[in-house]
């Protein structure tokens, strides 16, 4: 008979964890993790994990069914909840607001744990000041195919760049494919004025490495690493130090030292491995907290760049459009196409939209072999409360006379439709 709830004493406040046998990782090496092991996974790192989520806004990321289920954004604090969990409200680009969770201690990364939050959401503001972001985070996120050993490598160009402007870059496997490279900054700046500086790294470390790394917005003209400055518009979260992320492993979002960054295994760290790693050396972003920076020479260079005729970057779709603000089209549906686009999947869910891609493969065996793994766009696609998946083909590797034509779409899954049908 499953154990209906336990009870767990974190500090001076006690925590029910309900249901702390049900499965979150039916496949994890060394066996099943059930909800009670993510809780206590949270309790033993908890001193990294607040450094990098606590006294923030955070939005809830719920898995109720495990890593290999569905998962829904909650913005607003849940109804039903303890006396001591803290909200602040908070206004979003679309003009709503919601209070939101603020955790300050253990007990409340345990009371998340056990709403079926895997990972930490926190957006990169105090809650004490909501306007002024306190951390520049710089997102590498590869494009297919790229190998783990330039992702690295950009890391250090991104280090080397960070230090020409006297700010201090923390790095940390993302727990996924990339890795996230974190700078405190002193609380001055606006959301707008932290992108700003944000694009002008990314346009610096592109320059820096150009046939590894890349600032442009649009999937079909990336390659190697695309240095995600737009994780630093209002509203955007990234999981957070010590999240442990949606994947069959239980992999862990963790931070390291930049003598590690070279050789870093990211799938050497998981919720099994990092306590005890926490506990023999420690959290590496211990002295994050006091390495306070100044955007001052990030905005100079910035100024630099419009000077040079690099005005504004595309912003996400739900954003408001800016006065320097390039056409927010990409660039196979502007008028002169320089990419032969097709979209092939929509669905709800990603694994059936690579199974549309699958089928989209048998019925065109003669153009596959040509496309290459920048390619293929798989796209998570944000809506109001979830993700849907996109594929797209850029056929410009293959020969004009194999391009399939635009088909149906397979699945067509329309996340405008709100008929329930």
């Amino acid at each position: 008979m499953a154990t209906p709830h336990v009870d767990l004493d974190v500090g001076e406040r006690t925590v029910r964890v309900t249901n702390p046998d049900k499965v979150y990782f039916p496949d994890a090496a060394g066996g099943p993790i059930v909800k009670l092991d993510l809780v206590r996974y949270y309790l033993a790192v908890a001193d990294g994990a607040l450094r990098g989520a606590g006294s923030r806004p955070m939005a809830l990321k719920r898995y109720p069914d495990g890593a290999g289920g569905d998962f829904f954004f909650q913005k607003r604090a849940p109804a039903s909840r303890p006396a001591w969990i803290r909200t602040v409200e908070l206004a979003f680009p679309s003009g709503r607001t919601a209070d939101e969770v603020v955790i300050d201690d253990a007990a409340g990364l345990a009371w998340i744990a056990n709403l079926g939050c895997l990972d930490l959401n926190p957006h990169p503001v105090r809650a004490d000041d909501l306007d002024h972001p306190d951390e520049l985070r710089v997102d590498l996120d590869p494009v297919p195919g790229v190998p783990w050993a330039d992702i690295r490598r950009v890391a250090l160009v991104v280090r080397e760049a960070l230090a020409d402007v006297g700010l201090v870059g923390w790095p940390k496997t993302s727990g996924s494919r990339g890795i996230h490279v974190n700078v405190r900054i002193a609380p001055r700046w606006t959301f707008p004025e932290v992108r700003r500086a944000a694009l002008a790294l990314a346009r610096d470390v592109e320059q820096r490495a150009p046939d590894f790394a890349t600032s442009k917005w649009w999937k079909e003209e990336r390659h190697g690493v695309f240095i995600d400055y737009n994780q630093n518009a209002k509203d955007r979260t990234v999981a957070s130090a010590y999240s442990v992320r949606p994947l069959p492993d239980a992999r862990v979002s963790t931070p390291v030292t930049w003598a590690e960054v070279p050789d870093v295994d990211a799938a050497a760290f998981t919720l099994r491995t990092v306590p005890e790693r926490f506990s023999r050396i420690g959290d590496p972003h211990a002295g994050i907290d006091g390495a306070v920076g100044s955007l001052d020479g990030l905005l100079d260079l910035s100024a630099r760049h419009e000077l040079e005729g690099l005005g504004d970057a595309p912003w996400p779709p739900q954003y408001a459009k800016t006065a320097d603000e390039p056409p927010r089209v990409q660039p196979s549906k502007r008028r002169m196409p320089t990419k032969p686009l097709i979209e092939i999947a929509r669905a709800a869910a990603r694994d059936d939209a690579l199974a549309g891609l699958e089928r989209w493969k048998t019925r065109h065996p003669d153009a596959w072999p040509h496309l290459q793994p920048a390619d293929i766009l798989v796209d998570s696609m944000r809506g109001r409360y979830t993700t849907w998946t996109r594929i797209r083909l850029n056929l410009e590797h293959v020969p004009p006379e194999l391009r399939p034509e635009q088909e149906p779409l397979d699945p067509d899954y329309s996340p405008w439709d709100t008929s329930g049908s």
